[in-house]
């Protein structure tokens, strides 16, 4: 696992970790991809710092450091995804690298609180309705990012704090259609695999398969990544991993490596 850490120089370190010397202290970003994102070559590279995508990685830095947290994970650059070792490694721990976070800040690029009520007859807040409307209540990956981590805190796109997964929970309940008990930390084993799968069913991910492979961790299997192979084949390997853990066989997909 690659962690940030931001220097009082405004300059971004990254450090490579092994999954027993991972920080015990480390918040780790939410959000959904889009134009300009930074990735692990740029940082590398020290290239193209101009980037929109700067901008995520700088609030995530600095709202670590006002919880006093040295370092924190941003998927766009802490992923070297030509390697395609490392991004089967690193889907196959995000729901671990999320549970394991002491902070999750979720970025919400398309709510505004500065926003406005125009009609003036509203109970809502001005950005309730464009929080409800997010991208990021639609996308596959965020199921886990919602339910993994302990603590959430939902941000603006102004970088100000709208709220967290406790004071915004019938919202989000109201939302997603995932239970209350699910978003405080009950064992997801209570729950159904009918159940489960129903979280994420309306999402969508870029990748076909990825509306597969993001569940990994809600359904608490490990699987190979074969992109190309589509998205009803990437379900019925899914499936039989299920079956397999419910079970208690080893899963055959998977290698020493993980």
């Amino acid at each position: 696992m690659r962690l940030l850490e931001y220097n009082n120089g405004g300059v971004f370190n990254i450090t490579k970790f092994s999954d027993n010397d991972i920080p015990r202290n480390y918040a780790i970003l939410s959000h959904t991809w889009e134009a300009e994102e930074v990735t692990f070559e740029d940082l590398r590279d020290g290239s193209d710092n101009t980037k929109a995508g700067y901008n995520k990685i700088r609030f995530c830095g600095e709202e670590a450091r006002r919880d006093g947290l040295r370092y924190f994970w941003v998927d766009t650059c802490c992923i070297d995804k030509s390697n395609s070792t490392e991004l089967a490694e690193a889907i196959n721990s995000m729901f671990r690298w999320y549970r394991d976070a002491a902070k999750c800040y979720v970025y919400l690029s398309d709510v505004s609180k500065s926003a406005v009520d125009t009609n003036g007859t509203s109970n809502q807040l001005p950005w309730e309705l464009a929080f409800r409307r997010s991208r990021w209540f639609t996308r596959g990956w965020t199921v886990q990012e919602l339910i993994a981590p302990a603590s959430v805190g939902f941000f603006s796109k102004e970088g100000e704090p709208l709220g967290n997964k406790i004071s915004l929970e019938r919202h989000i309940c109201e939302i997603t259609g995932i239970p209350v008990n699910a978003l405080r930390g009950s064992p997801l084993s209570d729950f159904g695999v009918t159940e489960r799968m129903l979280w994420a069913e309306k999402r969508e991910t870029t990748c076909k398969e990825d509306k597969a492979y993001s569940l990994f961790g809600i359904f608490n299997v490990n699987m190979s990544l074969i992109y190309g192979e589509g998205r009803e084949r990437a379900f019925g390997r899914l499936r039989e991993e299920i079956d397999r853990a419910s079970k208690g066989k080893v899963p055959s997909s998977i290698t020493s490596s993980y």
